[in-house]
């Protein structure tokens, strides 16, 4: 039997070619993510400690910096050879241009002792004095900057000042290279330019010959309670869990993807085994005649599923590498900072050998337990193959009650406020078109089908009964789309819908012509009285916020508040100044405020000059409930949280200049300081929304691979039934049937398939997306946007690619003579 078994993998190796593909891109899949992820852990660990090199012990702030006189206090005590301060933060660096350098910044205090030095510098030297800095060396060859030359960097406190550039270092590869510059400046320096009052830890250097564990209780000793004195073993753990957590996270994404993929896959060889056990039903049966057992043929079929999958997964893997590689090369392009070359370890290999070939051989299982049924006289009767077999009532029964259950659970999942309903309801449902897909799939290619055949004719006819044949294969192979492209399209629909949301609030929240932002945190304090000053500008207001006795507190400005409109439940927008506040309906009603009512605001008496909005209820979060907010004019604002900054600052030109003046006069303020951004409304918006439409490509580049492995099926399915259906097609081919004629019917059929499974994948996904937003639209403007254009490019591509798809087992079904086919057994 072993030997029949390797002669009839050798005989019908074409045919499992393309059989195996499913598992070759599934394995390959699991296997790039974890090269992938092994090579970035691999660099990660190795420059964890970078920074800590020469760091015995470490004093960490619990809640509160650490004050500059502690360092002193540190050096003093008895076994400390050297103590500096060290802090990071976001800064800021203007380039040669005199435009802020791009991307996130990260500012670090340097020690200027020797002996805590670690710092792997690349041109020049550390910073030993004020004035001076250091950049990483990339950002300085950008720039074209010189060693010598002054460097102006600027922080959330104030705006750029020059400094000397004295070194170049070297951070790649660890936690301070985010995708932008890197500077580094002495204690005092950086404690001014971050506007930070102290240091985030002390590092110590033991004398030789301490005892650790006794110096570092006398540190404790000295820092007291608010701090945590941590040892050079402690340190390092901390650097690299550091170094990696965010990784964990990522590597955890991709196996969830590579998890979809490999599910797909285990749909399309299932089904694949199943054709092809049901087409050697008479050779399978002639076995059994000539005396082989049950048992024999079982592990036959099992051997047999053991080797495709081993040689698939092996193909798997080396193509996996090639993925890693590309991935690698995709995230640099989009500045993502990637680290470490490709690690291929014997770990990897082996789980990937093993997930392929068990994935194989379980996916056969039925299949080979099905084969076994055959009774030997089957091999005396002119039956080719297994009569199709319907599906139980059971289990259409159960697949209709499934199906039923998660479309309540999605359409309920807004009511009930469950989050994890979503996520159930797309679940349920997916089992239900798998378990009622032999009735589901048949009516729903019949409706298709019918337009078809008023256009085409009598070939379209034959391909809709082909593809009706046998329902349960038919289902098999949409079922594989449906998982793909369901999820291709709920992240569609919700980008779509979620950018939409973003938009509409915008347009609610921004109503002036340009916005200030903050890179990495609040605006510098000068920065909008700085902008007042400018004649060429009229409005400006800070949007700033603070929590307050459990009311969300809120900068506003008159002229922006009525021009946004707010629905008005109460009062009058007009009486809105200095003195009076706007107070959400929400809270009104918890506190019983009506208009023109006195009402005590952080210890201040206002008057209510309106009670507003009530649709959407929004609150920053925390022990604040959603709608619970009052807004102020920025004067009254400004003399209650006087250090209360923001993030945002609307900009408006003043009477009579247009705005090409008035960005020029924003551009001059906002040039000395390098962490703010200027952007008008459009570019702001496409700012915010650009995450989405990163992380959508992202995903459909992942996911793309499962709907490639579901149309490796479809290919698959209609080839292996070219195959079983070789007699019938010779008796067409000698009946009339041209050659093109043969070739649509088998593309109509394709397109049938691929057609059913990408409309059940698109009306899936749309579902759980729709949901989502109505989940979302309890707090905010959310709802669900349908973006037409790209979910027909779903379905158009699912087209064209089944038509590709049809052009072997075309090809196949034609080379044969219509003599030879029609002598076929």
């Amino acid at each position: 039997m072993l030997r029949l078994t390797l002669r009839s993998l050798r005989a019908e190796a074409t045919r499992m070619l393309l059989s195996s593909l499913a598992i070759v891109f599934g394995v390959a899949f699991v296997a790039g993510t974890l090269i992938f992820v092994d090579g970035m852990r691999a660099g990660a660990y190795e420059r964890a400690g970078t920074f800590d090199r020469h760091t015995d012990l470490g004093v960490y702030a619990d809640k509160e910096p650490l004050a500059a006189a502690l360092v002193d206090r540190v050096r003093a005590v008895d076994g400390v050879a050297a103590a500096d301060g060290e802090l990071t933060a976001t800064a800021g660096v203007v380039g040669s241009d005199g435009r802020p350098v791009l991307g996130f910044a990260v500012l670090a205090a340097i020690p200027t002792d020797p002996a805590l030095r670690s710092y792997d510098v690349v041109a020049g030297r550390l910073p030993d004095r004020p004035g001076e800095v250091v950049l990483d060396a990339p950002t300085a060859a950008e720039e074209g900057f010189t060693l010598g030359t002054a460097v102006r960097v600027g922080g959330g406190d104030g705006p750029a000042r020059p400094y000397t550039l004295v070194g170049t270092v070297d951070v790649a590869g660890t936690t301070r290279d985010v995708g932008g510059p890197f500077i580094g400046l002495v204690g005092p320096d950086a404690l001014t330019v971050s506007g930070m009052t102290g240091y985030g830890r002390i590092l110590v250097a033991a004398r030789p010959g301490v005892d650790r564990d006794a110096l570092a209780d006398r540190l404790s000793t000295v820092a007291g309670s608010s701090s945590t004195v941590k040892t050079r073993q402690q340190i390092l753990d901390d650097a690299v869990e550091d170094a990696v957590r965010d990784l964990r996270q990522f590597s955890t994404v991709l196996l969830t993807f590579a998890a979809v993929a490999v599910v797909v896959a285990g749909f399309v060889i299932a089904n694949t085994f199943a054709i092809v056990l049901a087409q050697r039903t008479r050779r399978t049966a002639l076995l059994r005649l000539v005396g082989a057992t049950r048992g024999q043929v079982f592990r036959a079929a099992l051997v047999e599923s053991a080797l495709v999958g081993l040689a698939a997964s092996a193909a798997g893997v080396v193509l996996g590498a090639a993925l890693a590689g590309g991935l690698g090369t995709l995230l640099s392009r989009w500045d993502v900072a990637v680290h470490g070359g490709l690690t291929v370890t014997a770990s990897t290999v082996l789980l990937a050998l093993a997930l392929g070939t068990l994935l194989t051989v379980a996916s056969a299982l039925l299949p080979a337990w099905r084969g076994t049924r055959i009774p030997p006289v089957a091999a005396l009767t002119d039956a080719a193959v297994q009569p199709a077999r319907r599906a139980g009532r059971a289990r259409l029964a159960v697949g209709a009650v499934v199906l039923v259950a998660g479309i309540a659970a999605l359409v309920g999942a807004a009511a009930a406020a469950q989050v994890a309903l979503v996520a159930l309801g797309g679940v349920l449902t997916f089992f239900g078109i798998v378990l009622f897909g032999p009735v589901l799939v048949p009516a729903l290619v019949r409706a298709l089908g019918w337009p078809v055949r008023r256009v085409v004719g009598a070939v379209a006819g034959l391909a809709v009964a082909n593809a009706m044949r046998n329902p349960r294969r038919v289902a098999a192979t949409t079922t594989a789309l449906v998982i793909g492209i369901g999820l291709v399209s709920a992240f569609v629909v919700g980008a779509r819908s979620t950018k939409d949301g973003i938009e509409r609030t915008v347009d609610a929240q921004v109503g002036a012509d340009f916005v200030v932002t903050g890179i990495g945190g609040d605006l510098p304090a000068p920065l909008s009285g700085e902008l007042r000053a400018r004649t060429e500008l009229g409005l400006v207001h800070e949007q700033r916020e603070a929590v307050s006795a459990g009311i969300d507190i809120r900068a506003a400005d008159p002229t922006l508040v009525r021009r946004s409109g707010p629905t008005v439940r109460a009062g009058d927008l007009a009486r809105f100044g200095p003195g009076s506040v706007l107070v959400h309906r929400e809270l009104a009603e918890a506190r019983g405020w009506t208009a023109g009512s006195p009402v005590t605001v952080s210890g201040r008496t206002f008057r209510v000059a309106a009670v507003v909005g009530g649709d959407n209820p929004t609150s920053t979060g925390g022990p604040v409930p959603a709608g619970h907010v009052v807004e102020l004019v920025d004067e009254d604002f400004t003399a209650l949280f006087p250090n209360e900054r923001g993030y945002l600052a609307e900009v408006e030109p003043a009477a009579g200049v247009d705005p090409a003046t008035a960005r020029a006069a924003i551009e001059t303020v906002v040039a000395r300081y390098p962490t703010v951004n200027l952007l008008d409304q459009a570019a702001y918006k496409k700012m915010l929304t650009g995450t989405v439409d990163l992380l959508l490509a992202f995903v459909t580049a992942l996911l793309g691979l499962a709907v490639v492995i579901a149309l490796v099926g479809v290919a698959n399915t209609l080839s292996l039934s070219v195959v079983e259906r070789t007699r019938e097609n010779a008796v067409l081919r000698a009946v009339g049937l041209t050659r093109g004629r043969m070739r649509m019917m088998l593309a109509v059929e394709a397109v049938l398939m691929a057609l059913v499974g990408a409309l059940l994948g698109v009306g899936l996904g749309t579902g759980v997306s729709a949901s989502a937003m109505a989940l979302l639209a309890r707090a905010g403007d959310f709802h669900v946007v349908l973006p037409l254009g790209q979910l027909g490019l779903i379905l158009a591509v699912a087209v064209v690619a089944a038509l590709l798809a049809s052009v072997l087992p075309a090809r196949r079904a034609l080379a044969r003579p219509v003599v030879e086919a029609l002598g076929d057994q």
